[in-house]
């Protein structure tokens, strides 16, 4: 029976890397794969998944309007898919991430979703919240902060290079973004030592 798997991690931990090989073993051994992103910080229209270290693929766009269901079903109906890979898995809404629940369960098509976890507020994205809860398997991607220690939270840096601790969830605008572990999180956004309390 076809599983859903959720592999997250913070920033620039290889998730698109790891994506992208994974489509092209099943696609080495020539079985048909589908690729699918969030059109969120596209402008051009076309979908494509990129890597830090220079590779890509071609990808379907999704907004929080696609049925990923019915988008997975009609492909299915046209030939034999092998895995459905979606990138940028913490812009998916509550419902589509039970849409590709629906995709193993029923379809018996394995999905394979790479996605952050938290945003810079170390608050969960609402489609992380929904795979964490469902999916089948949980995978961390590991990456470092800069002290060497695991890196499981993100800022967001504004043009001072200092950390932003207000904002949208999601910022079309270009930012930069620095992975950092939870001490260090904490200390950039301003959050500890703690405030003196008043007496």
């Amino acid at each position: 029976m076809a599983k859903l798997y959720f592999s997250y991690a913070a920033m620039n931990a290889g998730k698109s890397t790891i994506l992208l090989q994974a489509a092209y073993n099943y696609r080495e051994r020539g079985m048909e794969v589908l690729l699918l992103t969030s059109a969120l910080y596209k402008n051009d229209g076309d979908g494509h998944i990129s890597s830090r270290i220079g590779i890509g693929a071609d990808a379907i766009l999704y907004t929080e309007k696609t049925d990923l269901h019915a988008l997975v079903s009609d492909a299915v109906s046209n030939h034999k898919l092998s895995a459905v890979f979606v990138d940028e898995a913490q812009f998916l809404t509550n419902e589509q991430a039970w849409q590709l629940a629906r995709i193993a369960d029923h379809l018996n098509v394995p999905v394979l979703a790479y996605g952050l976890r938290t945003d810079f507020r170390g608050e969960l994205f609402q489609g992380s919240a929904a795979l964490l809860a469902i999916a089948d398997s949980l995978r961390e991607i590991r990456t470092i902060c800069e002290c060497g220690r695991k890196a499981t939270m993100v800022v967001r840096l504004g043009p001072d290079g200092e950390a932003l601790t207000e904002g949208e969830q999601v910022s079309i605008a270009k930012a930069t973004y620095l992975s950092l572990c939870r001490r260090h999180w904490e200390e950039r956004m301003g959050r500890f030592p703690p405030a003196p309390v008043s007496g």
